[in-house]
């Protein structure tokens, strides 16, 4: 399978791994946090502020685009690196997650999905190959396979058969992608919590073949716990040589966790939705500035990060236009949140290349359950 996408891994601690992906537009640095943007946009930031907080690669959701603006319309203008001002590396997501989450009326068969927008009612169909299509039309560097992504808790013979299908879709969507080089393409493993599952997808998508392996169908009301437990067993279950990607997470301890377990790339909409409604993640916890203790702070959120909310601006003014509404507390308030999730990243690269992971997980845990700093 020809590719010009690359991936070598530098360094292992444990099973913690860091590494880079080669694109054509870019050097992913693994372990990756992916900032969302969704409709084109990360909310509340410019792209070049995005690409500030040391983000290398962005995701962009294949059902809103479809819907709004329109793939065929993206591509036409350009695709969306051009669209959307963006010129390092993009993951696209397939729309199935989407579909099974915010679509009305949907049907599901063999072939795929009939469903009607939740924007307009506007009746759609999204297959492996019509998800496929959308995807290359868009101009993403990394593409995923179309796949169903049950909810859970369900029965263990639910999620046998949705993961089955997913496995028949994911051979589809591999024929439908063909060979691009420069691009490529990633298997998504299904199963639920149950490891027989997982063990089976896994052995169907090596045996097709992709660029890399996502591990979905977690982060969808499962818990830490029983995330943690999939993870002790499913990266293992995955080729060693190729990028791990958990989709859909999380929270940071959830990706220090992960990446403990040997997952090398994440997203989330977190950081930037905390940011807009006033949850703010720094090194000693989560606060939230809208409680009445910060109004009279002069402190930043946190004196030891460099992004700009912290740099120039104090908590009781972060507090005051957080309480007017007012747009900039959003721009900064993510802007803090995806800078503090990238700076995780950074020193998980580090400390692993160092061969001191166990030590660095250590201090990060004790520092975040010491809390905030007290008030004044």
């Amino acid at each position: 399978m020809a590719s010009h996408v690359t991936f070598d891994l530098h360094a292992r601690d444990g099973k913690a791994r860091a590494g880079a992906i080669q694109t054509t537009r870019g050097r992913i640095r693994t372990p990756a946090f992916m900032p969302v943007g969704t409709a084109a946009t990360v909310k509340a930031m410019l792209p070049e502020s995005v690409a500030a907080t040391g983000a290398d690669v962005l995701l962009g959701n294949t059902y809103h685009l479809m819907l709004r603006p329109g793939a065929e319309r993206i591509a036409a203008l350009g695709g969306l690196h051009r669209f959307m001002n963006w010129e390092k590396p993009i993951l696209t997501d397939s729309g199935g997650f989407q579909v099974m989450s915010l679509a009305g009326l949907r049907k599901l068969t063999e072939r795929g999905v009939t469903f009607r927008s939740h924007i307009d009612g506007s009746k759609h169909d999204l297959t492996p190959e019509r998800s496929i299509e959308i995807q290359q039309l868009l101009g993403a560097d990394i593409v995923m396979c179309f796949d169903e992504c049950p909810a859970l808790p369900a029965t263990d013979a639910a999620v046998a058969e949705s993961m089955r299908l997913s496995m028949r879709w994911a051979k589809r969507s591999r024929e439908a992608f063909g060979d691009r080089p420069g691009h490529a393409l990633f298997g998504i493993q299904q199963g639920g919590v149950t490891e027989e599952l997982r063990g089976e997808s896994a052995e169907a998508l090596r045996e097709i073949g992709f660029d890399g392996y996502a591990i979905g169908g977690l982060a969808v009301g499962e818990g830490q716990e029983a995330m943690f437990g999939v993870l002790e067993y499913a990266p293992d279950m995955l080729p060693r040589n190729k990028p791990r990607y958990l989709m859909g997470v999380g929270k940071p301890d959830d990706i220090v966790g992960a990446v403990a377990r040997g997952i090398d790339m994440m997203d989330c909409v977190l950081p930037s939705r905390s940011g807009r409604t006033g949850q703010v993640f720094t090194r000693h916890g989560v606060l939230n500035i809208k409680n009445a203790r910060h109004q009279d702070d002069p402190r930043p959120l946190d004196e030891a990060c460099g992004c700009p909310a912290c740099r120039n601006y104090s908590r009781a003014y972060l507090h005051h236009v957080f309480r007017s509404q007012e747009i900039i507390s959003s721009m900064l308030l993510t802007w803090h949140n995806l800078h503090y999730y990238q700076q995780i990243m950074a020193e998980m690269r580090d400390a692993i290349t160092a061969g001191q992971f166990a030590d660095w997980q250590s201090a990060f845990h004790r520092q975040r359950e010491q809390g905030d700093i007290e008030p004044l």
